[in-house]
């Protein structure tokens, strides 16, 4: 385990407390810069500024539960409330996290329609699909016959968007992305996390990973999509599909069995819908499952649950090492953090993490967008690429880009 220290500085604002946040959400959100740690949920808005200390995994790459230990000590060493970041997609490889010098508090982040949508001042942009449309037809054809061959249950195959821009996303540029993200996704998660190297990860998630209050946990897992329709008719037709598709409600049942045997050991009283719902996001309906126990050892933190956790099936496949073989094999470029989780953990190991996605990696002049479908036997390549050109359409819509994806 690794952690990295800059100058110990006590964090100027009170943590979680019974009292309402005296900030302004949209303040926050304006006053987010590349290297702070933004996470909006329904909840809360989070904007963690400074670096106190980082904790990452060693090069040996250490267990979820060293990397949760670490934290929680590193956080009673230095007297602080909580640490911040985002798990990478490979558990072998290093986490980032990190402990900030203020932590700043408001309620959800939501905004008058004049400060939502405005569009962004960007530079002109290079754009280049990794793989193009007829290669990612042709992987996810590959992944249904390696399914009917037994081997896997599902597997999930991403695709990229890498955009050149001609100049650097300025911070105010940042913010405003921000906030266009959160806007149409109320009950969703807007995060703007550091990355090593100076990078950053933004996105709008709308799935619950992991969250732990006390001894009560939830999880919130979705797998089985359908593009949204701009014809209402149209649109309540996609979310019917939904409902009836025996691929997607197949899809969804591996992603949940997967979910609750891996929490077994943790909890007890646990509760699981018999049937998935239907959940609204900008761009895509979703199956989805809201899972809540008890923990049964009130010194498991939320770090140590989400690194139990992730990635799910809804992120990787099933089983889990056979799956993330296939991926690797399969996906020209490597995830980085795309697949895995962002969010927070505190000294009490309270804490909540969303999964990383709907998200794109900044670098510079270099934005690269993520999106991923889940493959099962029965998938149909023209399908999957269609999903995953609408799930594109929630940072492109929140950049006012319109593209053949």
């Amino acid at each position: 385990m690794t952690t990295t220290d800059q100058a110990a500085k006590p964090a100027t604002a009170a943590w979680i407390d019974d009292e309402p946040p005296a900030e302004d959400p949209v303040e926050l959100a304006a006053a987010y810069r590349r290297g702070d740690f933004l996470l909006a949920s329904p909840e809360r808005t989070i904007l963690a500024q400074g670096v106190r200390a980082t904790i990452s995994n060693d090069p040996a790459g250490l267990s979820g539960v060293d990397l949760a230990d670490a934290v929680q000590k590193r956080l009673r060493e230095l007297d602080a409330p909580l640490a911040a970041g985002a798990l990478p997609f490979d558990r072998t490889a290093d986490a980032h996290l990190v402990v900030p010098e203020r932590v700043r508090i408001a309620g959800p982040l939501s905004a008058p329609a004049e400060d939502l949508d405005r569009k962004l001042a960007l530079s002109g942009f290079d754009v280049k699909p990794v793989p193009e449309q007829g290669g990612y037809r042709d992987t996810v054809a590959t992944a249904v016959r390696e399914l009917t061959g037994g081997k896997l249950r599902k597997v999930v195959l991403a695709r990229a968007l890498e955009l050149a821009f001609h100049e650097e996303i300025d911070d105010r540029e940042l913010g405003q992305l921000l906030l266009n993200l959160a806007g149409p996704s109320p009950r969703g998660y807007t995060f703007a996390t550091p990355l090593p190297c100076g990078r950053a990860l933004i996105g709008a998630s709308p799935e619950l990973l992991l969250s732990r209050t006390g001894r009560t946990m939830t999880t919130f897992p979705l797998a089985g999509s359908m593009p949204r329709m701009a014809d209402p008719a149209a649109d309540q037709e996609s979310a019917a599909r939904l409902a009836a598709s025996a691929k997607d409600q197949g899809e969804h049942r591996v992603v949940i069995e997967d979910v609750v045997e891996t929490l077994r050991p943790f909890v007890r009283k646990l509760s699981v819908p018999d049937e998935p719902s239907i959940i609204p996001t900008p761009s895509v309906w979703h199956l989805g499952t809201r899972i809540s126990a008890e923990l049964v050892d009130p010194d498991v933190t939320a770090l140590h649950l989400a690194t139990a956790l992730y990635p799910t099936p809804a992120l990787c496949g099933a089983p889990r090492q056979a799956a993330y073989e296939t991926i690797t094999e399969l996906e020209p470029f490597n995830r980085g953090f795309y697949g895995g989780a962002v969010g927070w953990c505190d000294v009490n190991g309270d804490g909540q993490f969303a999964v990383a996605i709907r998200c794109a990696e900044l670098a510079g002049r270099w934005l690269q967008l993520y999106a991923g479908c889940g493959i099962m036997p029965d998938s149909d390549p023209e399908m999957e690429l269609d999903e995953s050109t609408a799930k594109f359409r929630t940072l492109l819509g929140a950049m006012g880009l319109v593209l053949e994806s």
